[in-house]
């Protein structure tokens, strides 16, 4: 199964902080931050980290993913083999509004394999909601092109106790150059969401 982990469990794990380093490029596995710009190597993308917002500490995204991760391992009545998983660039505003990229090697062994992993990620996060007694709606999966290259892409909508929406989160995935590609946007508010969905839209992808 590809990597689940761009797909952040948030909306049962609110235990994040905003604690980024003075060095940000020992908070990622591959590539490299120059200023407020990071480019991966591998995936051939470079993205522009926007004002205001906090290259997110590598430990605390680890933390909250392996929380969600075992969430997930519960739902699924087993484990997940994510040794192959690569933390790209994560940077935060705050404990709810959040972008992260990572990549996961996924050699492809029949035409359409990508896409059936991809929507059983999905259908895995969703039931994964449900199992922890949250309530989630999902959105139907579409198509958006970024700089030349289609991504499939799909949202969830978590609600509060009282019915009220209380994040929202964006997954763009693609497999590019070998790697199975994934980026996960939570925000609470359309600022925030406008703001990541930007400089998302606006990232290159440098083609061979």
């Amino acid at each position: 199964m590809k990597s689940i982990f761009f797909a952040i469990i948030a909306g049962i794990v609110f235990t994040l902080t905003s604690c980024g380093q003075a060095d940000p490029n020992k908070n990622i596995d591959e590539g490299k931050v120059t200023g407020n710009t990071y480019t991966s190597q591998e995936i051939n993308w470079t993205i522009e980290i926007p004002d205001g917002w906090t290259v997110r500490d590598k430990e605390t995204t680890e933390i909250a993913n392996s929380k969600g991760l075992k969430a997930i391992e519960q739902t699924i009545g087993g484990e997940v083999d994510y040794k192959g998983l690569k933390y790209l660039i994560a940077f935060q505003k705050n404990q709810f509004n959040i972008f992260q990229a990572t990549s996961e090697p996924f050699e492809l062994e029949y035409e359409g394999e990508w896409e059936e992993n991809n929507a059983a990620l999905k259908s895995i996060v969703y039931a994964t909601y449900e199992n922890k007694g949250i309530q989630v709606d999902s959105s139907a999966t579409t198509t958006e092109t970024i700089d030349g290259l289609d991504f499939q892409v799909y949202s969830f909508k978590i609600y509060g106790p009282k019915g009220e929406v209380i994040l929202e989160q964006i997954m763009y995935s693609r497999l590019i150059n070998g790697f199975d590609f994934g980026v996960s946007i939570n925000f609470n508010n359309d600022k925030d969401r406008d703001e990541l969905l930007k400089v998302f839209r606006n990232s290159k992808f440098k083609k061979d």
